[in-house]
């Protein structure tokens, strides 16, 4: 599940979370916001009591006593650098399973709170990470001024929202904005651009246009590591476990996210937690020395993990962002054993043999393009074609070598010669082939599958076909008058 959520030391403004799902009445009245969003929370920090959640909305909603803490400790932004002002970062928890009771807290003293100490948290089972944080920085500053009126109000618009179709190019309004964004889509061609606004509707005010739902800023993200991002990309590729050090949570979520994204068009099947401290349920699970790391890329902000996770065979110091403008400083590969406790320096410490040379073009093209101020929707396009070659440079003989291992495509056609098909079957057999041709056209015809009319007509045939080669009795069986 994951969540979006923003949090600073002066005012928290929300994060991301990610959670599985929600268990909902069949006739709750939220079915559309339910398709954006689970729930909004309002976690109060108390410096003596610790965190507390405030609010949920819908109110209706059922979060698990396991969910709730989960938000509540995964809202609180653990960073060391001292980070002022407002900020905004991702985290992803487990869908806890069994009975969800209805939210209730007995400390009253949270409704006085200040709201210097509240987070507010976005809860969705879609990683639409641009959107969630466009949608935060227009609803946590007014939230903050006007509480829980605002957050009804705004419920109730995100209520009225078309249902995130894939393709399709949305207008989402909102507090008197409108955002347009496009649903990925599993057609789209990867270098699909941002949505077009749609000059026939006359919107006022003119609609936000959003590049994309979910993709980052790859460039800022990767800017540190520029020197490492080809070990990285066959890191990812290979699933393995990878600690993601970084100095505040908004750092640590969107590297981790970006290392997620930088295998398209594959999808990353490993668990990631963009955000992970050592209050998550999970914490004992990922420490543990008894057994093998798992699979998953966790990103951390608290030193104390390079001391509990120094088994780990891959492990990312991002050290303080430099000023913008600047070159950066890119951290070193470094062996395991040179890893400490608390001091370690910026550098990714592996014991791994990367297989793919460094890109010293690429590397040169992109810290050119930042000297000379190049828009950064440029350089981080230069990347994304490079993972993307990389990608595909992975697939494409991957593809040649299992289409060695397929048959010929005219000796797998359906649309064969069926009698010459029959001659050495027995009668189960081609009965069984009837009861399956049928079934897959009434499931067809019934969730009106993209199928072409002919298409139908022509297995109805060979039904009709194979059905007259059989037996008087079979075919009244098969065919009932």
């Amino acid at each position: 599940m994951d969540a979006l959520s923003g949090a600073g030391p002066r005012r928290a403004r929300g994060r991301p979370g990610a959670r599985s799902s929600g268990v909902r009445a069949p006739a709750a009245p939220w079915a559309r916001f339910s398709a954006w969003l689970e729930c909004v929370c309002v976690v109060t920090f108390d410096l003596e009591l610790g965190q507390a959640l405030e609010l949920v909305y819908p109110s209706d909603f059922r979060l698990t006593d396991k969910e709730k803490s989960s938000i509540c400790y995964l809202s609180f932004p653990d960073s060391h650098s001292g980070c002022l002002g407002d900020t905004q970062f991702s985290f992803r928890i487990r869908q806890c399973g069994g009975q969800r009771s209805p939210w209730h807290d007995d400390r009253h003293y949270d409704t006085g709170a200040p709201v210097s100490l509240q987070s507010l948290v976005l809860v969705s089972r879609l990683p639409f990470v641009r959107l969630f944080q466009a949608l935060l920085s227009l609803i946590a500053p007014e939230y903050f001024d006007k509480l829980a009126p605002c957050l009804e109000a705004v419920c109730n618009e995100i209520d009225q929202w078309p249902a995130p179709m894939p393709g399709q190019t949305l207008n989402l309004p909102v507090m008197g904005v409108v955002l347009q964004v496009r649903i990925p889509s599993r057609v789209d061609k990867p270098e699909s651009s941002a949505p077009k606004q749609c000059g026939h509707e006359n919107l006022l005010p003119a609609p936000v246009v959003l590049s994309s739902v979910h993709e980052l800023d790859l460039f800022r993200c990767f800017q540190p590591v520029l020197a490492h991002v080809q070990t990285l990309w066959e890191l990812m590729l290979l699933g393995e476990p990878l600690v993601v050090l970084a100095p505040s949570p908004a750092m640590s979520s969107e590297m981790v996210l970006a290392l997620t994204r930088c295998l398209h068009p594959l999808k990353f099947c490993c668990d990631y937690r963009p955000y992970f401290t050592i209050h998550d349920s999970e914490f004992r699970e990922f420490t543990t020395r008894t057994q093998a790391p798992p699979n998953v890329v966790l990103g951390v902000t608290n030193p104390f993990f390079i001391k509990m996770l120094q088994h780990w065979p891959h492990i990312l110091r991002v050290g303080e962002p430099r000023m913008s403008g600047d070159l950066p400083k890119q951290v070193k590969l470094k062996k395991p054993s040179r890893l400490k406790t608390l001091d370690t320096k910026p550098g990714l410490y592996t014991a791994y043999t990367a297989h793919l040379h460094r890109d010293k073009a690429l590397l040169k093209r992109l810290l050119k393009g930042l000297q000379k101020k190049r828009p950064s929707d440029m350089q981080t396009a230069l990347l994304r074609r490079h993972l993307l070659e990389l990608t595909q440079s992975f697939i494409i003989p991957l593809e040649h070598y299992m289409a060695s291992l397929m048959p010929l495509q005219k000796s797998i056609m359906p649309w064969k010669n069926i009698e010459a098909w029959m001659k050495d079957k027995s009668e189960v057999e081609i009965v069984d082939l009837v009861l399956k041709l049928r079934e897959k056209l009434v499931w067809a015809q019934g969730h009106q599958l993209p199928v072409k009319e002919a298409t139908l007509q022509r297995a109805q045939l060979y039904i009709e076909t194979i059905i007259g080669s059989l037996p008087k009795d079979l075919q009244a069986v098969l065919c009932p008058p």
